[in-house]
């Protein structure tokens, strides 16, 4: 499997793993904050951007090996990990996996998976069934405003609008990666790394009460909301998650 990465900055490794449909480059409002005090590593997920986009059905599994696959390539023996969404899921079956290449873990706007899942946001549900009848162009613009908060910036919503534009899902992969996201019944073992959840308070994505749940699952986690944020906070509000994620590394 050709999984493609790249890496910024030095220091302790810390290897982010984005979620279904976003390739490395969303990452960018973060990465140059992180970098300043890790060794950050970033990568495609299979299905997306310049990886390999084998036929489906993926699983988050699957995608954890990639991720394995990654640190090897790397000569990263042990890492933080940070996961969002599909990424948070992917970074759970890395950490039962293979404990001791996980050094702290950092879960965004994701689920533990199967019944334990607080469902979709109707808001969401609607999109989807919606998306079938509407051109390609308005779904994705659609889809882009419903995961920022309500309100955001129009200049966000241009900028994320036009960088999905130009890397549009593959079709192949997209529904290969959502299936891993569908089939995801949550990680069949405990999380011993030491686990900060972060959520946005008004993601239409993920309900943000599944991170409540996966901190009375995960022994001493703790849950970071971040106030008017959407599912992804990370372009919303990247300064503060630089800050809350490097002093919970620390």
């Amino acid at each position: 499997m050709k999984i493609v990465w790249e890496e910024r900055g030095s220091g302790r490794p810390l290897l982010l793993i984005q979620g279904l449909g976003y390739a490395r480059w969303s990452w960018e409002p973060i990465v140059r904050g992180l970098a300043e005090r890790y060794r950050v590593v970033f990568f495609d997920n299979r299905g997306i951007g310049e990886s390999d986009k084998p036929d489906g059905p993926y699983t988050a599994r699957d995608m954890a090996d990639d991720a394995l696959q990654v640190l090897d390539e790397a000569g990263i023996e042990r890492a933080h990990v940070l996961g969002a969404s599909l990424g948070g899921m992917i970074a759970q079956e890395l950490a039962v996996a293979a404990p001791e290449r996980v050094d702290k873990l950092v879960l965004c706007c994701t689920t533990p998976g199967g019944e334990a899942t607080v469902p979709m946001p109707p808001v969401t549900v609607q999109l989807f069934a919606e998306a079938a009848s509407l051109s390609p162009e308005v779904a994705l613009r659609r889809f882009v405003e419903n995961a920022l908060a309500p309100g955001a910036p129009g200049r966000l919503v241009e900028e994320l609008y036009r960088r999905r534009l130009a890397n549009p899902p593959d079709p192949v992969g997209w529904p290969a990666q959502a299936a891993a996201g569908m089939g995801f019944a949550g990680v069949n073992g405990a999380i011993a790394a030491p686990t900060l959840l972060l959520t946005g308070t008004e993601d239409n994505v993920v309900d943000p009460r599944n991170s409540d749940v996966l901190a009375e699952r995960i022994p001493a986690a703790r849950v970071e909301r971040l106030p008017g944020a959407g599912h992804l906070f990370f372009w919303e509000q990247p300064d503060a998650v630089v800050r809350i994620v490097t002093e919970f590394l620390q």
